[in-house]
Formats: C-alpha cells, structure tokens, sequence
C-alpha cells in the first residue's frame, strides 16, 4: 500500500500594519493580543511612517521607540517598517545606519525583532518574496526615496520569479480606478497620499499583493488582473495606528508563496475581480532629483549603480561586477556585461575598497571606511582606525553570531566546531566542518578545538561508512583566507582508492606537485605534522584520502591556485563535472533545509555534539 503523501508546510501568517506614528507600546499591545488568539504569527510587516510626526520636549523623542531602542521594552514578534521618516527619524536611526554591515535586502536590525527596511530591496520572508520601497516622494533627503532606489526595483521586476507582497509607504495613483466605491471611505477618493511612481512599479513589478499606508484609511480593493500575467493583484491600504475612527490599522494575511504554489492556484480568478486600474506606464515621472544616500550605505549604492548600468546596457569588459563581486554571483551569469573576476572577489572579501579594485584609486579619501591595499597586512592596518569601520567578522559567512551566517544550513553545534551543509553542495552530504571562532585555517586552532575536530571526523566516518561510503577531507588556505572551512565530501567505497590517484593526476595537468604528509596514513599524527610545521604566513592546500593520508601543496608567494580545485576533483571522479562549481549547484532555502533535516535523522546517533 502507497505511503500517504506528507502534508504540505502551512503557508506563513503575517500580520500588517499602517502608521504606527511611534505608538509602539499601543501597536505590539494589539500584536500580543492577536497573537495569542488567533496566532502565532511569524512577522509584522509596517507601512506608513513608522516614526511620530512631532518633536517632544527639549529635543527628546516622542513616541514609545526609544523604549525599545534602549531595551525597556521588547517586540514581540519579527517586525520590518519602511517608513524612515519623521523629526526624531534621522537620529533614531543614526546608529543603525552607521553599524549597517553592507547590503542589507533583509533589513537593518535596530534592536531585536526590528528591522529597518531601507532603500529598496527583495528578500524571502519564510518562502515569501518581498519587495519594498522604503521612505515617500518628496525632495530629497532622509526619508525620501531615489532614482536608484526606483531604478533598482524596475531591475528586479524583469528578474524571474512572481513578487508575493510589495510595501510602499504611499498609495499607488490610480488605484481606484475600475473598482466599486460606492461604500468606501471619503478619504479614499481624496487625492492626497496618491504617487503615481509607486503605481508604474507596481504596475511592472505585477505583486499578488500590495499594501501600502500613509492615507490613514483601510481600504481592501477586489483583485484586479495585471496586464501581460495571469495571476491577480490584491491592494490593502491600511490606517493609521490608534486613529480616533476606528479604521483598522492591522490585519492578518496567510499567502502560499509563489514559489510553491500549482499553476492552476496561481492563475485563478476571484468573481470580483476587474481589470488593472492602470494606465501602462510611460515611466516619465520623475522622482525629484535626490542627493545620494549617506556613506553608510556605500555598497548599496554600487549595487544600485551596476543595476542601472546594466539596464542601460552599458557594456565594458574591464569593469567589475559589483553584484558578483560583492556577493560571489551574479543572476545575469554569462549575459553580464561586466566582469566576474574570483580575485576581485577574494579582496572584496577582505574588506578591500571596490572603487580601489574597478578603478586603481578611490575618490572618498578619508570618508571611505574600507581598505586601499591588495596585501592582508595593509588592508587589516587601514581598517582598523577608525571606530565606525566595518570588522571582518560582521559580513562572514561562517560566523554564527554575523547577520549573514545562513543559520538553516547548521547541522550540529559544538563547543569549537560546528558542521553545516555546504552551500550549493557536489552532494546531496556535502558538509563543512567550521571553527566556532574567527580563524583563518583549522590548522592554527588550539589543542582542545582540534580534539573536536577529531571527534567529528570520527562522527562523519561512522556515518558515511553506514551509506558504504568513506570521507575525502580538503582544506585550502590562502593568505585572503578570512574563516577556515574543512570540506567533507563522501565518495563510494568502491572508488576509495581512485581518490589519490586522481589528486596526484590534476595537481601534475597545473603543474605542481602533492607530496605524502604521512607516509604511514595516520591522519591525527599528519594534522599534527602540519600544525607543527606550518607557519601561517603562506597558502596551502591539503586533501585528507579516505585511508589517512595527507598530501599537501603549499602555495608559492605569487601561486595563483584555482579556489575549487578540491571540488572539480571529486567532481572528475564522480562522473558530475557540470557540478564542479557550487554556484550551478544552488537550491533553494526550502530544498536546503529538507536536506539538512534528512542528514541530521540519519547523524544523529554519532553526532558528538548531542
């Protein structure tokens, strides 16, 4: 008899909200209480201003969000706002706009379970995608949307993919067009809070939902059909927070993400559905020429920059990427019209200025917060100075307390080590043995996190050998290595003993040549060996075979040594060369961690740290 199939994970319940005006003690009162029963919800999203339109006595701020800002009070549940602005906007937010650690699409934390959606950005919200335009037309200024911050979204747009929810703080111009208000509110037909470039985006951008603030009225529109797609839009205006007329200011959706939702779902037509309300846009509003935004949000500003570059169709070979080398890759792949260079990469990594990699030479002089040197040594002295500069470990990728550690990816945490799933894996039990703290290779780690280590190879071995399958460990060491990562990749035992044989073969086809760490396959006694003779000053680059043995390259002072090499071996070997590079590997959050939660049933009766 057929196994009944598993049923689907419910769809996430998000709470919105309109203007909250800095009535927060009276906006997470009405969340607590929904909460608890009609929840739980996993996210308040906020439109509108969010900050108090006054200024309280002798400057001090009005309004309940110095109370969280300062710890007396807490949110209570993950909550995002885009509407930066208000008198006491600038300064409450200052802190956070100088700690901000780069590009930031998911948002600024400015304390816990607060996020500042700044800008304009897409992010996933619990499978959702989320677009958003942070600030209002105005002059420009803070609290103001840009030109690039427009520019970037029309980019996005013609990304694939269906957009689930768009935030604006301003209604769209035309919303009502088409749509039965004979029992709306007066306010909804006043043209006051209307913006006609937030109805050319949404108009391309094409949301299945849309909500938006700032007219102090709740308004649900009946779904329209956007032009050129099949699925429909729903706009929510949504109130002020405490308003005298009891208009609602927060309501509950619960959408299926896109992503996961059937063709037929997705193309369905409600009843009362009309036509788009929009006119088609001639994109010639202009947004009033803005100053760019702070030197806090330099990186955005790039990434921004190589958007609109890229949509003019500006093509120059010489120049970088900024959106690969910022990131490692770059959703234009071989179309780009700039240039994807590892390198670069590795410097940016480094905290090594882009203007100083595109260019030669950086025109922000004392002002720019990253370093103006290709050596290690130079760009650590030239970022530590000054207080405001970003420390490396803030942007690390494998660092459990950086915002940018993708957390679902872990395994298993110890007290010196933890195991994740490598990201973009050769195999469906590709993992990556991480040190806890901050170093550059796991041969320089003390004594006692080494034992740990041994421990999770033994753990690893016991596993894998129960699949009929043995451990190849490789480890390469560069002098931009920022935070060390020891790769473990599971092989068949019946192609064990091919595994040396092929590292000796492609080390030769480069040129160089590996030798024999530990001719007696004592893999403790070769780590030790290693860490012994290792200077910490040159690259490496070791692999550990399934029967102990090291074999090692160490990297001359110039040596430019191809960063994957490791993979495209085991790849070569498992007949999966269109694997060899982790980035046409990629998954998606979901199948990630499905892939997680499977490796962790099965390690879980050897895992060390349980």
């Amino acid at each position: 008899m057929a196994a009944a199939p598993s049923p689907s994970p419910a769809p996430p319940r998000i709470l919105l909200a309109g203007d909250a005006h800095g009535r927060l003690h009276q906006l997470f009162k009405r969340v607590k209480s929904v909460n608890q029963s009609t929840g739980p919800f996993n996210a308040l999203l906020c439109v509108g201003q969010f900050f108090s339109p006054e200024v309280g006595e002798e400057g001090s701020p009005p309004g309940d969000v110095a109370d969280y800002l300062e710890g007396r009070a807490a949110v209570p549940i993950p909550t995002y706002f885009t509407g930066d602005y208000g008198p006491t906007a600038p300064r409450l937010l200052s802190k956070a706009a100088a700690d901000a650690r780069g590009f930031a699409p998911g948002g600024i934390q400015i304390c816990p379970n607060l996020f500042w959606l700044r800008g304009s950005a897409l992010f996933s919200l619990h499978g959702l995608s989320v677009a958003y335009l942070s600030g209002k037309r105005g002059l420009g200024g803070p609290g103001c949307y840009s030109q690039d911050d427009v520019d970037a979204l029309r980019a996005l747009a013609e990304e694939p993919g269906i957009v689930d929810l768009f935030l604006t703080n301003e209604w769209p111009a035309g919303v009502v067009n088409g749509a039965d208000t004979s029992k709306v509110p007066p306010q909804v037909l006043e043209p006051q809070g209307y913006d006609p470039v937030v109805a050319e985006l949404v108009t391309e951008i094409k949301p299945r939902y849309h909500i938006a603030g700032t007219k102090g009225v709740f308004y649900s529109r009946e779904p329209y059909v956007n032009d050129s797609s099949l699925h429909v839009t729903r706009f929510i205006g949504l109130a002020n927070v405490g308003n005298k007329e009891k208009q609602k200011f927060i309501h509950a959706i619960s959408p299926t993400p896109a992503s996961t939702m059937s063709s037929a779902d997705m193309h369905a037509r409600p009843p009362n559905a009309t036509l788009s309300p929009y006119v088609a846009p001639a994109k010639s509003v202009p947004v009033e020429d803005t100053p760019k935004r702070p030197a806090e949000s330099t990186d955005l500003q790039y990434w921004r920059y190589d958007v609109k570059r890229q949509r003019q169709g500006q093509n120059d070979g010489s120049l970088l990427c900024f959106k690969f080398t910022s990131s490692g890759s770059c959703p234009r792949g071989s179309n780009c019209n700039f240039k994807h260079d590892e390198e670069a990469r590795e410097h940016c990594q480094r905290n090594v200025c882009f203007d100083f990699l595109n260019k030669g030479k950086c025109g922000k002089g004392p002002e720019c917060r990253f370093a103006h040197s290709l050596t290690e040594e130079a760009a650590v002295r030239d970022a530590k100075p000054r207080s405001d500069r970003r420390p490396v470990e803030s942007s690390c990728w494998f660092c459990l307390s950086s915002p940018d550690v993708e957390s679902h990816l872990v395994i298993s945490i110890g007290d010196g080590y933890y195991c994740a799933l490598a990201k973009g894996p050769l195999v469906p039990e590709h993992v990556l043995v991480i040190p806890v703290e901050h170093f550059p290779t796991t041969i320089t780690m003390p004594a006692e996190p080494e034992a740990e280590l041994r421990r999770y190879k033994n753990a690893l071995g016991k596993y894998f050998e129960k699949q009929g399958k043995a451990a190849v460990y490789f480890e390469w060491v560069s002098q931009q290595s920022r935070h060390a990562n020891l790769q473990a990749v599971p092989v068949p035992l019946s192609k064990a003993a091919s595994v040396e044989k092929i590292f000796h073969l492609a080390a030769k086809r480069l040129g160089f040549e590996l030798s024999v760490v530990n001719p007696d396959g004592d893999a403790n006694q070769g780590r030790e060996l290693l860490r012994s003779q290792y200077d910490s000053k040159s690259g490496l680059f070791y692999v550990e075979l399934p029967d102990g043995t090291l074999l090692l390259h160490m990297l001359g002072s110039r040596e430019k040594f191809p960063a994957q090499f490791g993979r495209e071996v085991l790849a070569g070997l498992l007949s999966m060369a269109d694997r060899a590079d982790w980035r046409n590997c990629k998954l998606s959050k979901e199948e990630e961690i499905k892939m997680v939660d499977d490796f962790k049933q099965g390690f879980r009766e050897f895992d060390p740290a349980e």
